[in-house]
């Protein structure tokens, strides 16, 4: 669910970024299209740590799931950031009004809807495992793909609030859609 969401979402947030030239929606772009890499690596720590120990691993293959878990949180994570906050920089010192304004609302609008019911599936299953507080479960959870779905539906639910929020401000003073990108790429951070 959360690969397709967030595939879906990165289409819709590039084509929104071509029409109106802005940083921060291209920045959410690459957060999409980070947040589906993020899936596909996970999925692959999922399918390795289940594969039956052998000679040279002859206690399993268990601990390959953290392995991809850290590879998302330094590559697609920082490189996102850190191309974000490079577009935010770019764009402070060039501004330029976002051209087509509804493109971007309308698509962040739709994203925002697609990427709460992921989240609302992660966290669903994250309250099966532990009675209490949101905190308490990711803490005591040993599903690493489940803990990282799920802060990273929560980050990119914040990354969007930040580019619905700052896209609106820009049409007062196109300065918003700079610091939106900056915001994104510190929330990747």
């Amino acid at each position: 669910i959360a690969l397709l969401g967030n595939t879906m979402i990165a289409v819709l947030k590039f084509i929104a970024a071509f029409f109106t030239q802005s940083a921060s929606m291209s920045a959410e772009a690459i957060h999409s299209s980070a947040d589906s890499l993020n899936q596909i690596l996970l999925l692959i720590g999922n399918k390795r740590s289940k594969k039956r120990h052998d000679e040279l691993h002859p206690f399993g293959y268990g601990r390959e799931e953290f392995f991809w878990a850290f590879m998302v949180a330094i590559l697609l994570f920082f490189g996102g950031a850190i191309y974000s906050i490079y577009e935010g920089v770019h764009k402070a010192v060039h501004p330029e009004p976002i051209k087509h304004f509804w493109w971007a609302i309308i698509v962040l609008g739709i994203s925002i809807v697609i990427e709460s019911k992921s989240f609302m599936v992660a966290y669903k299953e994250m309250k099966k495992t532990t009675k209490g507080s949101l905190a308490k479960a990711i803490k005591k959870s040993v599903d690493t793909n489940l803990i990282v779905i799920l802060l990273e539906d929560a980050a990119a639910l914040s990354g969007l609030f930040i580019a619905f929020l700052c896209t609106i401000l820009a049409t007062i003073n196109p300065i918003f859609d700079a610091i939106g990108s900056m915001a994104i790429g510190l929330v990747l951070c």
